[in-house]
């Protein structure tokens, strides 16, 4: 007889448990990474970060979500050693220039609303 591929709810199987990985929500996931659920669905909709498709739904198992965190993660930039003799400075913005003789302003004219001008239309009768 053909055993069925999948064993019956009720017959327990104690390693079954173990060899399923635990799927979370995007709400559980953007609660771990401190985001939105949009954000996490956006991304995962873009397939910018890993998941797992049930359905029409995005789920995210452990490895998952360690692998979201490592992707975004950021180290500092590693200066190069200056030898000892030198002091870092900050760099200073450039220096504004004065421009040559005074400047003459340009008085702006307002130009009079639509309203005013004659209406294209004529008066209502």
């Amino acid at each position: 007889m053909h055993q069925p591929a999948i064993p019956p709810a009720s017959a327990p199987t104690p390693h079954t448990e173990a060899a399923l990985p635990r799927l979370y929500l995007p709400e559980e996931v953007a609660a771990v990474l401190g985001c939105s659920a949009w954000w996490v669905k956006d991304r995962a909709r873009r397939r910018l970060i890993p998941f797992t498709r049930v359905g029409r739904a995005y789920r995210f198992s452990d490895d998952h979500l360690a692998e979201i965190i490592c992707m975004h993660e950021e180290r500092p930039a590693r200066n190069p050693q200056r030898p000892s003799g030198m002091t870092a400075s900050a760099p200073q913005p450039p220096a504004r220039r004065q421009s040559e003789g005074p400047v003459t302003a340009v008085r702006l004219k307002a130009r009079p609303p639509r309203r005013m001008l004659k209406s294209q239309y004529g008066t209502a009768a």
